[in-house]
C-alpha cells in the first residue's frame, strides 16, 4: 500500500454496521470519473442520501432506549434477514468466494462487533452527535496500522494532523472543556477511541480482502460475524434483552434497514461514479449532519464540544485532499524517464 491508502481511510464510510466503502475510492489510476449532477440517481444525490443514512444511525440507537450490547446484536441480526437473500443471489450469479477471504471476513467482521458495541455505548454516554465524531478516530490508527502490518510510510501530512484530530477528540468528547450536562466524557472517549481502533481494523481486513468479484457476500459474512460478537461481548457485559418491547423494535428496525442497509447500498452504488476527493467530500457530510441531528432531539453540546467536532471534520477533510502534482521550475523541460 502506499500513502493513498490514509486517504482511503479519510474516505471510508465512518459507520459502524459493515458499510464500508474501502474499495470504492482512493484507487486512483486513469479512470475517468463522470461530472456530478444535481438529479435523482445522480451519485452526489445518492452518497448524500446515504450519509443522511448513516447520520441519523446514532440518533435510532439513542432514541431505541436499548443497552449498547442489545442494540448491537439486534441490528445486525435483523440485517441479516435483508443481506442473506442478497448474498446467496450473488453467490447463485457468480459462485462461491474462497474460503482464504471468508476467514478474512469472519475477522472483520469480529472487529466490527466490538466497534459496534463500543460505538453503541458511546452514544449513550456522550450522545449520538458527539459519538459519530468521535469514531473518527479511525482516520488516525489506521495509517497507523498499516504501518505497523505492511510498512507503509507515514506522510507528513498525516503526521500534522493526527496530533491535530485527538485534540478536537479529546474536546468534542468533553474532556477538555466543558462536557455536555449528563454525559461521561472520560467513558466516552474511551468507548469511542475502542470503536475507532476496532473500526479501523475492520477496515484493514477488509481491504486485504477486497478488489475481488464478491461485494454483498462479504458484507454479509461480517455482519453475521458481528452479531455472533457483540452477542458474547454484549451478553458478558451489559446483557442482552431479546425483546426490548415497542417502540425499540421500531427504531432498531429503522437503524439496521436504513442506517445499515439502505446506506451501504446508496453509497456503494455511488462511489464508483465519483472522483475520490469529491467522494471523500461528500462523506464527511456524515458527522455534520449527525451533529444536527442529535441538536434536533434535544442533545445541547457546548461550545468547546462544537470547536471539537468542527476540528475533527477539518483535520480529516484536510487529510483526505488529493495532493498536487508537483510543477517544473519555469523554464526546465520535464525530463523523460
Amino acid at each position: 500500500m502506499t500513502s493513498g491508502d490514509e486517504v482511503s481511510a479519510a474516505t471510508s464510510v465512518s459507520v459502524p454496521g459493515g458499510v464500508s466503502a474501502r474499495a470504492r475510492i482512493g484507487s486512483g489510476g486513469a479512470r475517468r470519473w463522470p461530472v456530478p449532477r444535481g438529479r435523482a440517481g445522480s451519485p452526489v444525490v445518492l452518497v448524500v442520501a446515504g450519509s443522511a443514512c448513516i447520520s441519523a444511525s446514532a440518533v435510532f440507537m439513542k432514541l431505541s432506549g436499548t443497552n449498547a450490547g442489545t442494540g448491537a446484536f439486534l441490528r445486525c441480526a435483523l440485517a441479516l434477514f435483508v443481506l442473506v437473500p442478497l448474498a446467496w443471489r450473488e453467490v447463485r450469479r457468480i459462485g462461491p468466494r474462497s474460503l482464504r477471504h471468508q476467514l478474512m471476513d469472519l475477522g472483520a467482521g469480529v472487529l466490527l462487533g466490538v466497534d459496534m458495541v463500543f460505538w453503541a455505548a458511546s452514544v449513550l454516554t456522550v450522545g449520538a452527535s458527539v459519538a459519530t465524531v468521535l469514531l473518527n478516530v479511525q482516520v488516525v490508527v489506521f495509517p497507523l496500522l498499516a504501518r505497523l502490518v505492511s510498512g507503509t510510510r507515514l506522510s507528513g501530512r498525516f503526521v500534522l494532523m493526527a496530533p491535530l484530530m485527538l485534540a478536537g477528540v479529546a474536546l468534542a468528547s468533553g474532556a477538555i472543556g466543558h462536557p455536555q450536562a449528563g454525559s461521561d466524557p472520560v467513558a466516552g472517549v474511551a468507548f469511542g477511541t475502542a470503536a475507532g481502533v476496532a473500526y479501523a481494523g475492520y477496515l484493514f481486513l477488509m481491504r486485504l480482502g477486497g478488489g475481488r468479484e464478491h461485494t454483498l457476500l462479504p458484507v454479509c459474512v461480517s455482519t453475521a460475524a458481528a452479531a455472533a460478537t457483540a452477542a458474547l461481548m454484549g451478553g458478558l457485559w451489559t446483557g442482552i434483552t431479546l425483546n426490548p418491547g415497542w417502540p425499540a423494535w421500531g427504531w432498531l428496525v429503522t437503524l439496521a434497514l436504513v442506517g445499515q442497509v439502505l446506506a451501504w447500498l446508496l453509497i456503494t452504488s455511488a462511489l464508483p461514479g465519483l472522483a475520490p476527493n469529491v467522494g471523500a467530500a461528500l462523506l464527511l457530510l456524515q458527522p455534520v449532519m449527525a451533529f444536527g441531528l442529535g441538536m434536533a432531539i434535544g442533545e445541547r453540546p457546548t461550545l468547546t464540544q462544537a470547536a471539537g467536532c468542527a476540528l475533527v471534520v477539518a483535520a480529516v477533510w484536510h487529510n483526505s485532499r488529493p495532493r498536487r502534482a508537483r510543477r517544473p521550475a519555469p523554464g526546465r523541460r520535464p525530463t523523460r524517464g
